[in-house]
């Protein structure tokens, strides 16, 4: 057990004297001080193991050994930034590639899912020269200025709706307005977004972009009813829009069936941009927006460089690297299938037994 610096007092009053207190702790009241972590569990200052059900980064499970091992072998040779040519991000580059359409093959490395889709934002306003973009309801897209005005979870507490924004309803077939028993909730719930659009043009405004979590996570994980994606992008489309999948919680296999949860949708459907994080590097900070050919070279055509200082570096792509492969040999899809069937199972056994639990995803 790592040696202890304070006790567990001394740590809780350091934090709330030198720690904005809008930073907030699970546990509040009686917090849990963590000194150690492996695989699935969190260890206590007294050695006190729990099971981590909270921690949605650690994608491969705390501290692998083959992560942590690539990390410290990368850290020893070179890190730099993506201004130098180095091996390491064009082959994570290209092994992201194998994992999406094949229209989806230009790739910007960033440091968190809110600088990747701040990024997917920058991308599509000047592919379609507008400004306009459409959001879910309860949608949360991350902590920078320009997503808590797209995030309707957060700007409904703070200054609220900013006239370029606009929410449609959330495709939820279990409390929304379209229900498990209307025959084609998709096509109802994209009809939505397409009166949307309308509404939209008859003020006089335009589309930059539909902004949608594959899986909506705080508006309750939500998973989107067939059809729904691939009727929206066509019409955003037609709109001169672009359809901004959000990957950040969903993405790297978590769906077990699908390595990205927009496949849920169906072969048919491929965003124009894909923006992925959280679990990317483990625990490591590591994002990226994934984009077309055409899409990226408008960008490129602004004549302004695109910079991130930390955004690709050869450690954040060894990591990356080492997390695909670790996916792949441990078959941690497969294992998303067996385990959460296993346990949705359980919970359908739990529901008819209590009244209470209405609905399980």
């Amino acid at each position: 057990m790592a040696e202890e610096r304070f006790s567990k007092q001394e740590t809780l009053e350091m934090r709330h004297r030198l720690i904005g207190q809008s930073c907030r702790l699970f546990y509040s009241e009686d917090p849990v001080k963590i000194v150690k972590a492996r695989g699935q569990y969190l260890f206590d200052e007294n050695g006190k193991r729990y099971l981590d059900c909270i921690s949605n980064v650690q994608h491969v499970g705390h501290c692998h050994p083959a992560i942590t091992k690539a990390a410290t072998a990368q850290m020893d040779l070179l890190n730099a930034n993506s201004r130098f040519l180095h091996d390491n991000i064009v082959l994570y580059a290209d092994r992201l590639a194998a994992t999406l359409p094949k229209k989806l093959s230009v790739f910007y490395f960033v440091n968190s899912g809110s600088e990747a889709n701040d990024l997917a934002l920058r991308l599509a306003e000047q592919y379609t020269q507008h400004e306009d973009v459409i959001v879910l309801d309860h949608a949360y897209h991350g902590h920078l200025k320009s997503l808590i005005d797209i995030s309707p979870y957060k700007f409904r507490k703070l200054a609220g709706q900013k006239e370029w924004v606009h929410v449609a309803p959330l495709p939820d077939t279990y409390r929304g307005i379209y229900r498990e028993d209307h025959p084609n909730p998709g096509q109802a719930y994209a009809d939505t977004v397409k009166d949307l659009i309308e509404e939209i043009s008859r003020k006089g405004r335009k589309i930059a972009a539909f902004f949608a979590e594959s899986l909506p996570s705080v508006g309750g994980q939500i998973i989107l009813p067939q059809g729904y994606s691939s009727k929206v992008a066509e019409y955003v489309r037609s709109a001169g829009g672009l359809f901004v999948a959000d990957e950040i919680q969903t993405g790297f296999g978590r769906a077990g069936t699908h390595f990205w949860a927009f496949q849920l949708q169906g072969e048919d459907f491929c965003p124009d941009i894909v923006t992925m994080g959280k679990p990317m590097g483990n625990g490591h900070p590591l994002a990226c927006v994934a984009t077309t050919v055409e899409i990226a070279g408008a960008f490129t055509a602004n004549g302004v460089e695109y910079f991130n200082t930390f955004g690709g570096n050869p450690v954040s792509c060894a990591i990356g690297l080492a997390v695909l492969d670790v996916i792949e040999k441990e078959d941690l899809r497969g294992n998303a299938i067996r385990v959460g069937t296993h346990l949705i199972d359980l919970l359908k056994k739990l529901q008819e037994k209590h009244e209470i639990i209405g609905d399980v995803r």
